[in-house]
This record gives structure tokens, sequence and C-alpha cells, in this order.
């Protein structure tokens, strides 16, 4: 006989049920809430993309208003992710990396010379602070901290775990490309084309590290010319000649979109913060063929609304330390949205250690602050002013102003390509801020490092 159960209906008893039909109900509900909230949440360390363009400015792409080439798997980045219309980057591609890698500015490194990296800061790079978080590092496509035919291991030293590059100043980057593989010269590349064996090397391993943390460093070729000073010019493409920069923009996109479309494929996109920027502007010039041993050059120059802009690489203007820079993170950022703070490249070391869970020794003095709040859809202001450098000639600015170490001063709100000095006497607030964050940055230089 089935068992009947009988309840109390007395006034006290149903004040009773009632409360723990209550608590029932709600255990339900957040249960119910929880469930569907652990769909999108986030995992405590997220594997992190980073995509480091070469040589490519803000009009380069179309979602900064440019309408030279076209770009849509950035587009769709941009218009899915969050776009920053301040971030910094030094004008040419040597400092800007050293700046990435360690979160200090060059000048505090006595200045590095091009092609090295300084040996005390090896273990103090962004790979290794992740790395001692427990990610997984790799890094695929220029190097350009060392010759690799000279010291192979320099990559591990640096904190990659895995490493496919091509030989800097040794060989061809794109077309038979010679490339470095954890040490070793590949051999099987002949009639590859260098970003796809780089991409491929990427998606590889993500895909065996799909349980995470990754951290995959896609320091690009694209859209830098090809080597240009070895005994014989390098390879020709497919179309018997050296690829224009309108068509290795068009293929920087693609590489882009393939990694993407590999994480949609391997289920990550919700769990990997993909973040896009570039190392300076668009160069002034191009290598477009070689004639009877010498390399030809063309001009490069992008339109931008109504502007045409020529390449900035090399110039402290706008043209060539104001980049392109993306962040796009499926469930956790807002889609098609832009952002004011400012950022240069030191910030990315504290930022995405910061991500990570990842602990800076205290001794590990850095120039860049986190921007993590704002990657994660928290508030945050930001910084009040970002820096730059290039061969003895340094800035700090605003969004508003801009004040080089000569006392050069402008209204880079009015006038972005600073067309006109403003005179000493003038706008004396702004100009004190900036001077004292200089004398502040510059007070306690190493020493041998020399004034501007």
């Amino acid at each position: 006989m089935d068992r009947i159960e009988f309840f109390d209906y007395s006034h006290d008893s149903l004040k009773i049920n009632g409360a723990i039909l209550l608590c029932v109900l709600l255990a339900a509900a957040t249960a119910s809430c929880e469930q569907r909230r652990g769909a999108s949440t986030k995992p405590e360390k997220p594997n992190i993309l980073l995509i480091l363009a070469d040589d490519v400015g803000r009009e380069v792409l179309g979602s900064y208003g440019g309408t030279s080439y076209p770009t849509p798997h950035l587009d769709r980045l941009a218009r899915t992710g969050l776009r920053f219309e301040h971030a910094y980057s030094m004008p040419v591609c040597h400092p800007s990396r050293i700046c990435l890698m360690t979160g200090r500015y060059p000048f505090r490194l006595g200045h590095p010379v091009w092609g090295t990296f300084p040996d005390q800061w090896e273990e103090r790079t962004l790979p290794q602070v992740l790395k001692r978080a427990g990610y997984a590092t790799a890094i695929a496509g220029k190097w350009q901290l060392t010759l690799l035919r000279e010291d192979p291991e320099h990559p591990f030293r640096l904190g990659f775990d895995q490493y496919s590059l091509f030989g800097w100043h040794e060989g061809p980057r794109y077309y038979e490309p010679l490339i470095w593989e954890n040490g070793r010269i590949r051999s099987d590349v002949r009639g590859e084309y260098g970003p796809d064996v780089y991409v491929r090397f990427l998606t590889e391993f993500m895909e065996r590290h799909r349980s995470g943390p990754f951290f995959a460093f896609y320091s690009m070729a694209l859209c830098h010319d090809v080597t240009d000073d070895l005994d014989e010019p390098v390879p020709f493409g497919p179309r018997g000649r050296y690829d224009s920069y309108r068509e290795m923009v068009e293929a920087m996109d693609q590489r882009v979109g393939r990694l993407v479309e590999a994480l949609d494929r391997l289920g990550l996109r919700e769990k990997t913060l993909i973040f896009f920027t570039t190392d300076n502007g668009t160069p002034k010039r191009s290598i477009i063929t070689a004639r009877d041993g010498k390399l030809v050059r063309e001009p490069v120059s992008s339109r931008m609304g109504e502007r045409i802009i020529p390449g900035g690489k090399g110039d402290l203007t706008d043209a060539g330390t104001r980049v392109p820079t993306i962040a796009n993170w499926k469930g956790t950022l807002p889609q098609g949205e832009s952002t004011d703070a400012m950022t240069d490249f030191s910030d990315l070391l504290p930022t995405l250690a910061d991500l990570g869970g990842a602990e800076i020794p205290p001794d590990q003095t850095l120039d860049g602050t986190s921007f993590a709040p704002l990657l994660r859809a928290e508030p945050g202001e930001g910084r009040d002013w970002v820096f730059a450098e290039h061969r003895g000639r340094s800035w700090v600015r605003t969004r508003d102003w801009k004040l080089y170490r000569d006392g050069r001063f402008f209204h880079m709100a009015d006038d972005p390509d600073e067309t006109q000095a403003i005179p000493s006497d003038r706008e004396p607030a702004a100009r004190g801020r900036l001077q004292t964050a200089l004398d502040t940055l510059f007070e306690n230089r190493p020493s041998g490092v020399a004034d501007d």
C-alpha cells in the first residue's frame, strides 16, 4: 500500500512550511541563475591570444575609418569588441617590442641596441611572468630581439615554451621562408608562405593546450617589407614580384581571421581574450620588386575619411605612434564600443599579468599600469599620460596636449598633425602637468643614458 503523507494545516505550521517552501524556491532560482551564468562564466585565468601586427597605422583599418584596404576580419573584431582610441607605441619596432616584453621604457634599460635584449631582464619578461602563473607560452612570426643563428635558445630563456620564428637578417620571412622552430631550422617549408606556417603553429599550440590557460603571441611579419640586407634579394612570391602593401594588409587580415576561426572551432572564444595591436605606424615606403639585384620601393599612403595620410613609421607624430588596438573577449567585453582610456606599450605586461592572476615581484619596477579593469568590463579611469621615445627624442601626452622634451608643445585636439607649436607662455597649467611628468620620468634614468 502506498504511503500517505499527512500535512499539518495549523496556522503555525503553515508559516513554517511556507518559509521552507520559500527557501526551496529561492534556492532553486539561485541555482538556475548560477547555471545560466555558468555558461558564460570566465575562467580565473583566461587564455590570451596577443596579435602584434607590423607596420600598420590606424588609417589602415576600416574600423578606424580607413578606406584604402579591406580588413573585414579585424573590423568584425572591433564591431564585436572594444576599440581603443588612444593607444600608443614607440615609432619603430624594436623599442616597441622591448617595452612590451618588459613593461619598461627603452631608456630605462639603457636603450638596448637594435636586435638585442637586456640580459638582466630575461627572467622578468611578459611570458616569464605568465609562465610562473601556470600559462603555457608560445610565439610565432617575428623575434628581432637577437639573431637566432647566434642564440637559438633565446626565446626559451625569455619564457616561451615553444617558438616558430623567421630568421631575422638570415633569410626570407614570406616566400621560401627561413624559419627557426624550437632551436632548429625547419627543413619542410619549401614552397610555403611564412604567415601560414606561423598560423598553423599557433593553432596547433592552442589545440594542444585547449584546457588552458595559454598565452599565444602572434608577432606578425605582416605588413613589413621583405628582408632587405642579404647578398641576394629574397624570392618573389607567385605574382612574380613582392606583395604590395595592400596585398600584405589583406593577408594580415585573413590570418587574423583564421586564428579567430580556430578559437571558435575549439570552443575557446569565451575563454580567450584576443588582443590586437601594432608595433608602430605605416611605413613611408614598401619594397615591391627587385631589378638587377637592387630593391625597388614605392611610397605608401592611405585614405582615412577625406584625408590622405602618408606612412609615419619612424616619426614621433600620431602617424608613427598612435596605433590601432582592439580587445575582443566574447561574453565579457561589450560589443562595438570604444574607449578613450590612454595606454602605451609599457601597460601590456602589467595588464596581462593582472588578467592571468600573475604576481609581479616587488623589486620588478614597471613603467606601465594595468588596464585590466577595462578588459573585464569593470570601471576604470586609466592613466593620465603616455610616453614615446626615439633616437634621443621623447614626449609625454594626454588626449589633448603633447609636450616634447625639447619644449615643443602642441594642442593635439585641434592640431593633430603638429603644424603649430604653442608658445611657452600659453597654457601654463597643461604644460606644467606634462613637464612634471617628464621630469619625474627622467630624474632617475640609468647612468650613462644621455639627455635629449
